[in-house]
């Protein structure tokens, strides 16, 4: 490629991106909605919500090693086809059955647009972006994401017939990603194979990974629990049905986040993944007191102070996995802690919406904190045994010389 069309290929993808995970997140403020047309509850919720995990599992499972064989822009293309039939169920959508299928077409779609697109964004980039290349994908991967809410709570408390006009903004916006992998160029040497993506964790590396992992168990949960229950608790707690507030609050934690792991870079991984753990777990500290007074202020704080414990533990772990794992094996490897971190958006806030139907809101988000942080702090404490233990036998061998 030319400069100038290198240049105008990483715009077109970097857009793609953004607005693929844009429509992952907007269904979030508008669930009250849905649940008081259908009369459904804050567990029913839960599970519309975790559908998504589901898609998005099977995509990278499946389709995780396409794009390396056939190319950027067939997955591409194929994950924007996804989106766009997302968009419709969640359209033409009158029953809880209808949005479980948009979500889990919504799931597909990011599935295969995360890795592939993050490629093809670093593949693309221009000699003097390339060092910068993978920062654009993460604001464009978590920046979508805290934009979805964010449109749907404004579209939804202030124009018209919202769970129309926020699926319609959403098919403009898909239509225009399709346009822009048209005509972008392939940047794949398609020199993979297909098949299934390979889960495996060398033994070397199993004790970094463990404790990475389950950091990033950790912060996904909290971003799962504020974009399917955050509203709920918004109205039911604090008092306030203002949809526009509920997209912000579900927004802020992700724009926390591509903040802090822009800025995480600088400290060292394991490192890192321990200063996460820590922050992540007075973010849970914030949210059970923001429930217990019922706080506005609160809320918005725990959303802030997690996600940038998410942003630090998430991006810093993969690094440190990554520096211990073998290059040949590094793609199963991060394809393990990807699913990991899929699946705790799924299983624990499902777990939420039961402890909310069995207890009330307020407890069972009250519980959900508490173990989410109680987790953080142990994988924290995990971390400084591991850093101690490694340094007394640098200190032993060191003696021995």
């Amino acid at each position: 490629m030319s400069p100038a069309r290198r240049v105008f290929a990483f715009a077109l993808l970097a857009y793609a991106f953004a607005a693929i995970m844009v429509g992952t997140t907007l269904p979030t403020p508008l669930y009250a909605l849905y649940s008081d047309r259908m009369h459904f509850s804050v567990l029913t919720t839960t599970v519309i919500y975790a559908t998504y995990a589901g898609g998005v599992l099977f995509a990278l499972l499946v389709f995780g090693r396409w794009s390396d064989a056939i190319g950027r822009r067939p997955v591409l293309l194929a994950g924007v086809g996804f989106a766009l039939a997302s968009a419709v169920v969640f359209l033409l959508a009158d029953s809880v059955p209808a949005l479980l299928v948009g979500r889990v077409l919504s799931g597909l779609s990011a599935g295969l647009f995360t890795g592939t697109a993050t490629a093809a964004v670093i593949e693309a980039a221009p000699p003097s972006w390339r060092t910068r290349a993978p920062a654009v994908a993460t604001i464009a991967n978590i920046g979508g994401l805290g934009t979805g809410p964010v449109l749907a709570g404004v579209l939804a408390q202030y124009a018209p017939n919202p769970l129309t006009l926020t699926f319609v903004v959403h098919i403009v916006l898909m239509v225009l990603a399709a346009v822009a992998v048209v005509l972008v160029p392939e940047t794949s040497g398609r020199a993979g194979k297909l098949g299934l993506q390979r889960l495996s964790v060398p033994p070397e590396v199993r004790p970094v990974f463990v404790t990475a992992a389950l950091a990033a168990f950790a912060g996904f949960t909290v971003t799962g629990l504020f974009t399917s229950v955050a509203p709920a608790m918004l109205t039911t707690i604090i008092g306030i049905g203002d949809h526009a507030l509920a997209g912000m609050i579900a927004g802020s934690i992700f724009a926390a986040s591509a903040i802090a792991q822009i800025f995480g870079t600088r400290i060292a991984p394991q490192r890192a993944v321990a200063i996460g753990c820590a922050i992540l777990t007075v973010g849970m500290g914030v949210l059970v007191a923001a429930l217990h007074y019922s706080s506005l202020a609160g809320l918005i704080a725990a959303a802030v102070v997690s996600g940038i414990g998410q942003g630090i533990s998430f991006s810093r772990g993969l690094a440190a996995v990554a520096e211990q794992t073998p290059a040949e094996r590094r793609a199963e490897v991060s394809s393990t802690y990807f699913v990991v971190a899929y699946i705790a958006i799924s299983i624990p806030v499902i777990g939420e919406g039961f402890a909310a139907q069995a207890w009330g809101l307020r407890t069972g988000g009250t519980v959900f904190a508490i173990a989410v942080g109680a987790l953080a702090l142990a994988c924290f404490a995990a971390i400084l045994w591991q850093e101690a233990r490694a340094k007394s036998g640098r200190s032993t061998y060191a003696d021995a010389g």
